[in-house]
């Protein structure tokens, strides 16, 4: 009988052939020399005909199952998350034959650009802005007004974040201030988000009072749809520039310019219906980007919050994380793998078995160029090996439930 018909469909597909069961009905070890090569071979080996026969052999890792006839969308999202998994390997493997990475300058002056480009536009955007506010009396246009206005002070917080964060002092900050980063964001985000509760109330009283405003002339509305329209291509341009980039930073840019894209359609839409039609409509697309202000930037605080207080990795990044070791040599047993945010970027806690007769400093060094390796994963920020001689005690550390009673 073949060898396929004998195969466990329940099986994970991306274990190799060496941790099938043999004759004997003993689980073979997953030899540590398993290339992203052979797992990939036996991966493609062992799909189903309907699943291959959509592959491209020359890029495997770029599979695009959406249009696969015969595969469910689970199945086809299962599939997708292998390759995936793969490619991942296939990263790990690169980078361990690499050098070690450098920083990349043109990248960090494409950062600093468009963070000085951002600011540059806010300021001009804002004296635009004041000046349209002025002559169009229009609280929708206000609104926008003052969420530029804010937007300058956003760009100072995280200008400051970003300076910070160059600044590394050994002696008073040992692992550096890359926190520093979260933190500005979610100063940024609640700023924001103050911003939308003050709009929402002076919109609210505006509707309450129930205050006809006078009627914008010719002239007015021409240099408010100018000024508007302006600023709305601006930021639409700074939008596209800042949204792939690598720093979160410049990402919270992004989302700032694409909300500030929302903020003056709405608001020159409001005003000038507002103005020509229904009183109303100013006051209520005022409150429109009030509500929006707030839910958008409440969701930025809490993600950046959670950053910060230990999340685990995503099963992803453990996979890779666990591939990289157990390509490391003279490792016996693997006992933990452990990854969890302390900011943008993981911690990562690898607990290893080596031989008890092995030597202090032939474990050292192994130790040693495993967090090495580790700590080159673009994601990761610092890793800690752990060396023991058996994998069967308790855990190293225990987790606090509370915080002790110290005296001040």
């Amino acid at each position: 009988m073949e060898e396929s018909s004998n195969f466990d469909q329940k099986s994970p597909l991306l274990g190799s052939p060496s941790r099938r069961l043999s004759g004997s009905g003993k689980r073979a070890r997953l030899s540590r020399m398993n290339s992203v090569g052979s797992l990939r071979n036996d991966f493609v080996t062992r799909l189903p005909e309907k699943v291959r026969s959509g592959l491209d052999i020359e890029s495997p890792y770029h599979t695009d199952l959406s249009k696969t006839s015969g595969l469910t969308k689970g199945e086809k999202e299962y599939y997708q998350k292998q390759f995936s998994t793969l490619k991942s390997f296939e990263e790990v493997d690169h980078l361990m034959e690499s050098d070690s990475p450098t920083e990349d300058d043109g990248e960090q002056f494409q950062q600093e650009f468009a963070m000085k480009i951002s600011n540059i536009a806010n300021i001009i955007l804002l004296a635009l802005k004041i000046y349209a506010t002025i002559r169009s009396g229009s609280l929708a246009i206000a609104a926008s007004t003052l969420d530029s206005l804010l937007d300058l002070m956003a760009g100072g917080i995280l200008w400051f974040t970003h300076l910070s964060m160059k600044d590394i002092n050994i002696y008073k900050y040992p692992i550096g201030k890359l926190r520093v980063q979260p933190v500005g964001i979610i100063i940024f985000a609640a700023v924001m988000a103050t911003l939308g509760f003050q709009v929402l109330i002076l919109a609210v009283e505006e509707l309450i009072e129930h205050e006809v405003t006078d009627k914008m002339t010719t002239y007015q509305l021409i240099w408010l749809c100018t000024i508007m329209l302006t600023a709305t291509v601006v930021k639409l341009a700074l939008f596209l520039y800042c949204r792939n980039s690598g720093n979160d930073i410049v990402r919270a840019y992004a989302e700032d310019h694409y909300f500030d894209v929302i903020t003056n359609v709405v608001g020159l839409v409001a005003a000038v219906i507002g103005d020509k039609f229904y009183w109303w409509i100013d006051p209520a697309g005022a409150i429109v980007l009030a509500f929006y202000t707030m839910t958008n930037w409440s969701g930025t605080v809490l993600k950046n919050a959670v950053s910060l207080v230990g999340q685990a990795a995503p099963p992803d990044v453990l996979q890779k994380l666990t591939y990289l070791v157990l390509r490391h040599p003279n490792i016996k047993r693997i006992d933990t793998v452990r990854a969890y945010t302390f900011g943008v970027l993981y911690f990562v806690e690898v607990d290893i078995e080596l031989p008890e007769e092995i030597p202090l400093k032939e474990a050292h060094t192994i130790g040693e160029t495993l967090q090495d390796k580790i700590e080159k994963l673009p994601e990761v920020e610092r890793a800690f090996v752990h060396l023991d001689y058996e994998c069967e005690h308790k855990p190293e550390h225990t987790i606090l439930s509370r915080l002790p009673n110290i005296d001040p």
